[in-house]
């Protein structure tokens, strides 16, 4: 039974995380209706920047996750302004391209950015596991999760209660109703590809302190797909509840399959239940399917 308590909450304390990243994606899609496919590669770029303005440009912690949060920002900013802007009314193959295409360069501009940045968290940072009734949880994946859920509340409260939530939230369900009511749509939607940078570094920053980087920093981007489908492409409490879903499913798979079924098999356990998703409930367990007049 300990073994069985021990995988759900590191699944769950996986999840907290996914459900970060899963925000960031969520939130593009509902704006622009633009699935940014580099959203791996965008989370490990972000790890990379924090680790240049530590180890190479020597600033503080908190001052290089600023300059990287600040380079993530204008790397959003720019992307949208050159690209994103352009490719509204155009075929949704086209913004698939477009994102897929930038994910290319960061793979390739990364090795330059990756001297120096191994190790982006000091060893003083490292934390002793804890012991809770003889249950034994890591602390580190404890601490990651703590900071992933706080900034998804944030992003959903902010997108719940603020202003400009309620602006993006109009956007998403008719742009040309909000922007004939006064609402700049473009303004608006550089807003939430810039909190999509900010979202990258914070969300590399954590997966890096809990796995110590890699490549697989960038595969993370991978499992928001599984995530966002069962959860529904347009619900955010839904998008929460299956990004701590699928980390549960995902290490228990592992715990409990991977001997019998092969090493590997947690991992490919979430595209399982996405292709049942799609078969059965395409729309997802909490989003609502889309009803066209004909």
């Amino acid at each position: 039974m300990s073994y069985f308590l021990a995988l759900v909450i590191d699944g769950a304390l996986a999840g907290a995380i996914y459900a970060l990243i899963a925000l960031a994606f969520v939130l593009v899609y509902r704006a622009s209706s633009i699935m940014n496919f580099a959203l791996g590669e965008w989370i490990k770029f972000g790890a990379l920047l924090a680790g240049t303005g530590l180890h190479v440009l020597h600033l503080g912690a908190v001052a290089a996750m600023v300059f990287a949060g600040v380079a993530m920002i204008a790397l959003a900013a720019g992307f949208y302004r050159l690209v994103v802007r352009r490719l509204v009314a155009r075929p949704a193959l086209s913004a698939t391209m477009a994102t897929l295409g930038l994910g290319m360069l960061m793979t390739g501009s990364g090795p330059l950015l990756s001297s120096g940045t191994q190790g982006l968290l000091p060893p003083s940072m490292v934390i002793d596991p804890i012991d809770v009734g003889g249950l034994v949880i890591a602390a580190d994946r404890l601490a990651a999760a703590g900071v992933a859920a706080l900034c998804t509340a944030l992003i959903a409260g902010f997108y719940r209660f603020s202003r400009t939530g309620i602006a993006l939230r109009a956007i998403a369900d008719d742009p040309q109703a909000a922007m004939s009511a006064g609402i700049d749509v473009d303004r608006h939607l550089l807003i939430v590809w810039a909190m999509t940078g900010v979202t990258s570094v914070v969300a590399g920053i954590l997966w890096t302190f809990i796995t110590g980087g890699g490549f697989g920093v960038a595969l993370i981007g991978l499992k928001v797909f599984p995530i966002v489908i069962l959860g529904g492409l347009d619900s955010i409490a839904g998008t929460i509840v299956a990004a701590i879903a699928i980390g549960i499913l995902e290490y228990l798979a592992a715990g409990y399959l991977d001997g019998p079924l092969g090493s590997g098999f947690g991992g490919i356990a979430p595209f399982l239940v996405l292709l049942a998703t799609l078969m059965l409930r395409p729309y997802g367990l909490f989003g609502q399917p889309r009803v066209e007049r004909v």
